[in-house]
């Protein structure tokens, strides 16, 4: 496992964390109509490999669906660089946009496609 820490943020700088995350795992592409419009790139972690350094007052958030995800975006430049919540069977986990990742190429990534649209 190549796990190392990674550091993350949105465009403008508010909102900055760090994650300990495997990026030679696949990444998730997902189709549903949010992930879909925004391009994101996913990759999951449980909330101790994520440590969020500023910004929490910045973030504003939007649920939808069955509403297990809060999909939080920086209130200043609109970037959704992580979410927060909960993977199928209920245990809690934060989706990080490795988009928004310093230092990573997302075009030497692997990437896992997933149909949610089905879901």
């Amino acid at each position: 496992m190549a796990e190392q820490a990674y550091d993350g943020s949105c465009h403008c700088g508010a909102v900055a964390y760090s994650a300990r995350l495997d990026l030679e795992a696949p990444v998730m592409s997902c189709n549903c109509s949010h992930c879909r419009r925004k391009g994101f790139l996913l990759a999951f972690v449980q909330p101790d490999a994520f440590d969020l350094q500023k910004g929490r007052e910045a973030l504003s958030e939007y649920r939808f669906n069955k509403e297990q995800i809060a999909h939080l975006f920086c209130s200043t430049c609109g970037v959704q660089s992580f979410a927060e919540g909960k993977g199928p069977g209920g245990q809690a986990m934060v989706a990080v946009n490795v988009r928004c990742l310093e230092g990573v190429d997302p075009d030497q990534l692997a990437i896992q496609k997933v149909d949610g649209a089905s879901f």
